[in-house]
């Protein structure tokens, strides 16, 4: 049902477990960073572009790292997860940081 690829497993262990994936959740994509103010340049960046989101700045588990996690309400379709999570790679990659997949809140 799904592409046999991280995106897709995830969204078939959803499935599996239950989660209705045909209506709209909210889909929270995580950005690292080596740096808090590179963290927070790329949250006001999102916060300036797309007021709708919520955006969360926060020290990771990691030392020495921090999380841009990033909520869109949307419903968790493959192509548009795939598309969303390029789009913050592409972003997260202009502060020196990258995206490290997403997950839904139940």
């Amino acid at each position: 049902m799904y592409p046999n690829d991280e995106t897709g497993n995830v969204l078939a262990d959803m499935a599996d477990a239950g989660i209705d994936l045909s209506i709209k959740h909210d889909v929270v994509f995580f950005q690292l960073f080596e740096e808090k103010s590179q963290a927070q340049q790329m949250a006001d960046f999102l916060t300036e572009k797309f007021p709708e989101m919520t955006i969360v700045v926060k020290p990771d588990e990691s030392p020495n790292v921090w999380d841009v996690d990033c909520t869109v309400v949307m419903v968790p379709d493959y192509d548009v997860v795939v598309s969303q999570e390029q789009e913050f790679e592409r972003i997260a990659a202009k502060f020196k940081g990258y995206n490290d997949g997403w997950g839904i809140e139940v």
